[in-house]
């Protein structure tokens, strides 16, 4: 997923981490925010599966 103005963003990920952070910190922060984007662009897309489906697919109880 491309995000226009993924310099800035990036950069604003950096901002807000502390100053003894590590490389893995940043990883983290990136992954996170990446998995986050690519989450919403699946609901946007309807490529999601309702919490009743997935529960009855795994044999998990409410």
């Amino acid at each position: 997923m491309k995000t226009p103005g993924i310099k800035k963003e990036a950069m604003k990920l950096i901002e807000k981490l502390p100053e003894n952070s590590t490389w893995e910190d940043l990883m983290h922060e990136i992954y996170v925010r990446q998995s986050i984007e690519a989450g919403l662009a699946d609901s946007e897309a309807g490529r999601t599966k309702a919490v009743e489906t997935v529960r009855k697919k795994f044999g998990l109880s409410k």
